[in-house]
């Protein structure tokens, strides 16, 4: 789908909104693609990122499906928006088994208010990708009276 971009610094945007995500950090994920309308996340394979048969947690397929969702809808923000998660639903299709999971989002409609973004979640293991999840997120626009006080 064809994204419209009012802000055309976007790129520094939103990359400056990842790179200030703590939790992105903590787990080891890095943001890998960025376009209008679209975001890969990728995270390499840890031991502390698994559930007790080695694979990806579901918790951890789910967390980088809902940033690749969020930072892709972020793209069509306004430079003064942010965006924030309202609603997403995951399915798990099959065990994360791999080097690196990525998950591609984007944005399937794009609204004033809502955005509506999907993800597909793949392990990639010897050069092969394997799809793991795949997720519908909503997400709102958020304006800067909106934005609210951190604890």
């Amino acid at each position: 789908m064809q994204v419209a971009i009012s802000d055309p610094d976007y790129q520094a945007r939103v990359r400056r909104a990842f790179d200030g995500q703590p939790f992105m950090h903590f787990i080891g994920a890095e943001m890998t693609e960025l376009s209008p309308g679209a975001c890969e996340i990728s995270l390499p394979w840890r031991a502390d990122l698994t559930q007790h048969d080695g694979f990806f947690h579901g918790g951890v397929v789910g967390a980088i499906a809902d940033n690749a969702c969020g930072f892709a809808s972020y793209t069509a923000a306004a430079a003064d928006q942010s965006i924030l998660t309202v609603e997403y639903k995951l399915n798990l299709v099959s065990p994360g088994v791999g080097e690196v999971l990525a998950a591609r989002g984007r944005i399937v409609k794009p609204g004033r208010r809502l955005v509506i973004a999907q993800a597909d979640v793949f392990a990639l293991k010897e050069g092969r990708e394997k799809l793991v999840a795949t997720s519908l997120s909503t997400l709102m626009l958020l304006n800067p009276s909106e934005r609210g006080e951190r604890a």
